[in-house]
């Protein structure tokens, strides 16, 4: 996708629901201590448990590729009640591993990624990269482009409202590109949005 002297196409058709809106950060956030031993008989202080506690509290402590390290040798003989738990502490092992290694060649690249992040519903992650963007390329419209379509899908109008209107300001064609996105859905009952979009000639 390149955006020489373009703003950057946010493309609707990997639509996602707003209950996908969380799958990074309820990862990140809270790490669930070992949970209860059901009718399978064994024991929370078993070795299982043991080697599951050790590696929870290496993924508290940012260890991700000792903590997935652990949980890949335990998964193949877990208890049913942390197997899919060592499974979702896999997938976040393997995220933050592979967001710590990311590198971009410039920031128009950045702003890709940040919209697959976006259409995949990670939508913390995308945030933090759109503000970086912004914070090394204060004029990067796309960038606040990016995030306005980002506010008006997680229901943060007034954000979106302000990073649309900075957006244009700094290219035009933003507006002409925000009347037919269907990202916007969510603002077009907004008598503000309306008015940026179709303001009154002077």
């Amino acid at each position: 996708m390149s955006r020489t002297g373009a703003s950057p196409l946010i493309r609707p058709s990997v639509k996602i629901t707003m209950q996908q809106s969380k799958p990074a950060a309820s990862s990140r956030k809270k790490i669930v201590s070992t949970p209860k031993a059901r009718s399978s008989g064994q024991a929370e202080t078993g070795p299982a448990f043991q080697q599951y506690n050790a590696a929870v509290h290496l993924l508290q402590q940012g260890k991700y590729d000792k903590a997935l390290a652990a949980l890949e040798k335990l998964l193949p003989t877990a208890p049913p009640q942390i197997a899919e738990r060592c499974r979702m502490y896999m997938t976040t092992c393997r995220r933050q591993i592979h967001h710590g290694a990311l590198s971009f060649a410039s920031p128009e690249e950045r702003c890709d990624y940040a919209v697959s992040q976006l259409n995949q519903g990670f939508y913390d992650e995308a945030r933090e990269h759109f503000n970086a963007i912004i914070a090394g390329h204060p004029k990067a419209d796309y960038a606040f482009y990016g995030l306005a379509v980002l506010d008006s899908i997680t229901g943060r109008s007034q954000d979106c409202l302000a990073n649309l209107s900075r957006a244009i300001d700094f290219n035009a064609r933003n507006r002409l590109q925000a009347r037919s996105d269907n990202d916007f859905l969510n603002m077009l009952d907004d008598p503000r949005f309306t008015e940026l979009l179709y303001p009154e000639p002077l």
